[in-house]
């Protein structure tokens, strides 16, 4: 009994705590006019008269999860979950404020598990005028590429890094951009931002040559030069490896330069950054510097467009606790130079993004667009496109004694090492046939290290794989349309081979219905050829949708932008309700 009147007492507690919480959050946004007003009646300038405004954004997703040995589906204890948030921006003249407030309970499976509780996930007041921008609280940052500093929230993925404290944007004069961010990097949610230990301190600057001068504003050349230094502070400790203590440093600091160039046609982008010493979880705490470098040229006129890219990776893995991995903290971002596919077979199984440790790579594309009444263009034109993208492992020699402990490996060039990571060759042809149908066809060939990014566990080593893809759109009729997709995987290594079906109706604007079937019918274990079985129903009013489904999804990898993350197989009901205002 006296246990019961606890567990009671302790969530009425709780349950106070939380209507706190709404208390406090309504509060804010009730005071957000007023402080808005204040800011302008401060100001001694004559300013126009404007109404302020308040613009916002939720999403809720909640999944119900049920048992299915034939997927290995994970059933947590609640039996379901739900993860959700609403954004809330108050703009007046040069004056904004706002807060999110994000609730977790139970979160879903597949995002960081220590989510929990409901209460303001970021929140954060700026003032910006004329050349003086100001951000005080969280906030959102990149550098260049990224590679030294890149922070961003990506809430279908889970990922948070924003920065907590002050950003200082300056601009001179025209073409001249200086930024300076001083914070802690927001590392967990337990109804309420928790911080990571670290400190991280930046400075970036960019000046645009024409802008910068006025008699070369008309010129067909254009030049943009950008240099950034970033450095994180955590308290040092000391490590011990092979009998041997070293200490750790304090502070690990990274900068780079970058630099834009464009003439007519053509487009180049290069960035160069370094990073000191920084003995992490990543590294397996060695001493060795990091190199990161990012190229891009690019040429495109109508109709025609080809690209070039190259990108090495030395020891770039650079977080504000040094001890953290995965997702947690991490400073800088490092981009792919494979494609971002879109397509189910070649999205989740074989997803390439980065090997932060170290790799070496080049990509090409080459996409062309036959004319309109010509023979190869039809009526309405045929586009195709040709991309290629290969990964190695850096060109290394390891180290032997107290060399190997420290540095772990010396590094001989820039060129490709020997283990293939990647091997990603796609072709694509999209056709208009006339008013009705549209129709897109894909060829990818991947030659994929499960060795080195581990996205399945039934097999180790090189996967080859061809994929095929016919996307079909027919509209039958005003404002009713049907896309029907046909993918075919196959290969011998992993799981064998896959073939997957989507039928999808939508009636604009307001109505569609998917169903899609996923068949790993190539499995050597006959206990694992699954149909996976999934459909939804979708509303949309407005800028509010909601959409509702059934079915089983598979284990897989889940990516956006380059950022992958593994979900678990699951089967059950999702509820994904989206609206802004």
């Amino acid at each position: 009994m006296a246990e019961g009147f606890f567990i009671s007492n302790l969530r009425l507690q709780k349950s106070k705590q939380a209507m706190s919480r709404l208390k406090s959050l309504l509060l804010i946004l009730a005071a957000l006019p007023y402080i808005a007003h204040a800011q302008s009646t401060e100001n001694p300038q004559p300013q126009p008269e404007t109404k302020g405004q308040l613009h916002g954004n939720f999403q809720v997703l909640f999944q119900q999860y049920s048992p299915d040995s034939s997927i290995g589906a994970q059933v947590p204890e609640p039996k379901a979950a739900m993860n959700a948030f609403g954004n809330f921006t108050y703009t007046h003249g040069g004056l904004s404020a706002g807060v999110r407030f994000e609730s977790y309970q139970n979160s879903i499976l597949g995002f960081p598990s220590r989510f929990k509780g409901s209460g303001i996930g970021s929140r954060y007041v700026r003032y910006a005028k004329d050349n003086f921008d100001i951000t005080i609280g969280n906030f959102y940052e990149q550098f260049g590429n990224g590679m030294t500093l890149r922070s961003y929230w990506e809430p279908n993925l889970g990922i948070d890094n924003a920065l907590d404290g002050v950003r200082v944007i300056f601009r001179p004069v025209n073409g001249i951009t200086l930024k300076a961010v001083y914070g802690q990097q927001r590392f967990d949610f337990d109804s309420k931002i928790i911080n990571g230990n670290g400190i991280v301190r930046g400075a970036d600057g960019e000046v645009t040559i024409n802008d910068l001068i006025k008699s070369l504003a008309e010129k067909p050349l254009r030049v943009s030069l950008g240099g950034s230094f970033v450095s994180k502070y955590q308290s040092g400790s000391t490590v011990e490896r092979d009998s041997t203590v070293f200490t750790l440093p304090n502070n690990v600091a990274a900068y780079g330069g970058r630099l834009g160039v464009i003439y007519k046609n053509l487009q180049f982008t290069g960035e160069y950054v370094m990073k000191c010493n920084d003995p992490n979880a990543d590294n397996n705490y060695i001493y060795k510097n990091g190199t990161g470098i990012f190229m891009n040229l690019a040429y495109s006129m109508k109709g025609f467009g080809i690209t070039g890219s190259a990108k090495y990776i030395d020891n770039m893995a650079f977080r504000s606790d040094r001890n953290a991995l995965l997702f947690d903290v991490p400073i800088n971002f490092l981009p792919a130079i494979t494609r971002q596919h879109t397509y189910n077979l070649a999205a989740t199984l074989y997803p390439y993004a980065t090997v932060l440790n170290g790799e070496s790579g080049v990509s090409g594309e080459i996409f062309y667009t036959f004319k309109k009444d010509s023979p190869l263009g039809g009526k309405y034109g045929t586009y195709i496109s040709l991309n290629v993208a290969a990964v190695n492992s850096l060109d290394t020699t390891h180290m032997g004694g107290r060399d190997e402990l420290i540095d772990g490996y010396k590094t001989n060039s820039f060129f490709f090492g020997e283990t293939k990571f990647v091997r990603d060759v796609n072709f694509e042809i999209r056709k208009k046939i006339n008013k009705s149908w549209n129709i897109n066809l894909v060829h990818y060939y991947f030659e994929f290290n499960t060795l080195v990014t581990p996205v399945t566990q039934d097999f180790k080593g090189l996967v080859y794989a061809n994929i095929d893809v016919v996307d079909v759109q027919w509209k039958f009729k005003p404002k009713h349309a049907i896309r029907m997709e046909l993918q075919s995987l196959l290969t011998q290594q992993d799981k064998g081979n896959w073939a997957t079906g989507l039928v999808e109706y939508s009636f604009s604007p307001h109505w569609s219905l998917a169903v899609l079937d996923q068949y790993n019918y190539g499995n050597d274990n006959a206990d694992k050829r699954v149909h996976y079985l999934y459909g939804n129903l979708g509303y949309s009013t407005g800028s509010t949708r909601i959409m509702v489904g059934y079915g089983k999804r598979r284990a897989g990898i889940f990516c956006i932008g380059g950022v992958c993350r593994a979900v678990p197989a699951s089967n059950g009901i999702e509820i994904n309700l989206t609206s802004s205002f």
